[in-house]
């Protein structure tokens, strides 16, 4: 790999023109470390001090191995949902490792599983599985559902709908977990000791979605109401959209896997790697007063 390359330990960031690889790159960039962003287009690429940018897709292996040269620990973001997702993870991993990349910190799920009730956390299982096997030495981030995405989940009359039970999910920001990810991949202490480890990334409390809507409509004022579905009434509720059907049992899914106590999981991690409790849903809103502005009841 070179003298060079073992001196500089550049790290490259993928998806850095995204919610969390911009979160990253921007917190890299404050510790002043090198680093390299890997993105898709390169005119939306952030200028940080520091900070150069190389411009590949996962699915265009040899213009991505291009992109790890001289990379030595790499941020790996999953890519945006498709059926050939785990092809398009595997074609970037073998391609980073052929660049010489020797660490790779891959932002997985909670319990991502070849059976994880949420189908899309299967993706990651079998790609945790493929970076295993390919000699590079790894950690893998496991966060739960975005605290981010709550607000969304809620419609413009204040309803959230899914077969989500009485199962109980530990919301978590993007903050929470780029700090995470940026202490993984720059602080020695933190590093030293992540070598195979698997990090469950959550937030401070587990809490259904009646108590979730609920505390919502008290922190904001607006009425917000969750109503459960049957499996087949939340994939009927989401086939309006015309989205493939991977793509709404996915969706659908999320919520399942909250009933299954699948997501029912409050991890010390953020506090432990980062210092700070890990956000709250109070904080969050604090933070973002107009999350729930589209909410219109």
């Amino acid at each position: 790999m070179g003298d060079d390359h073992m001196t500089n330990h550049t790290i490259g960031v993928t998806g850095a023109t995204g919610a969390v690889g911009g979160r990253v790159a921007a917190r890299i960039a404050r510790l002043g470390l090198a680093q390299r962003l890997i993105v898709r287009d390169i005119n939306r690429a952030p200028e940080f001090p520091g900070s150069s940018a190389s411009m590949a897709a996962y699915e265009d292996t040899r213009s991505f191995e291009r992109a790890c040269r001289g990379v030595d620990t790499l941020f790996l973001v999953s890519a945006t949902e498709s059926e050939k997702r785990i092809e398009t993870h595997m074609g970037a991993v073998d391609a980073a490792v052929a660049a010489g990349v020797s660490r790779i910190v891959y932002l997985s799920f909670l319990n991502a599983g070849p059976a994880s009730t949420f189908t899309f956390a299967r993706t990651h299982f079998f790609t945790e599985a493929h970076i295993r096997m390919s000699g590079a030495e790894f950690t893998f981030l496991r966060p739960g559902l975005y605290l981010d995405l709550l607000p969304t989940w809620a419609d413009g009359q204040g309803v959230v709908r899914g077969p989500a039970g009485d199962g109980r999910v530990a919301w978590v920001s993007r903050d929470d977990v780029a700090d995470v990810a940026t202490a993984v991949l720059t602080d020695p202490a933190v590093t030293a000791v992540s070598g195979g480890a698997a990090y469950d990334v959550t937030g401070p409390e587990a809490l259904t979605l009646g108590a979730t809507v609920d505390k919502l409509s008290s922190l904001t004022g607006r009425t917000i109401r969750y109503v459960p579905e049957t499996w087949e009434e939340a994939l009927a509720s989401r086939r309006w959209t015309g989205a493939p059907e991977w793509a709404v049992e996915g969706w659908a899914s999320s919520y399942a896997a909250i009933a299954t106590g699948e997501l029912d999981v409050v991890a010390p991690t953020v506090p432990k790697l980062t210092g700070h409790p890990a956000q709250s849903i109070e904080g969050f809103l604090r933070r973002h007063p107009s999350a729930l502005s589209h909410v219109v009841v």
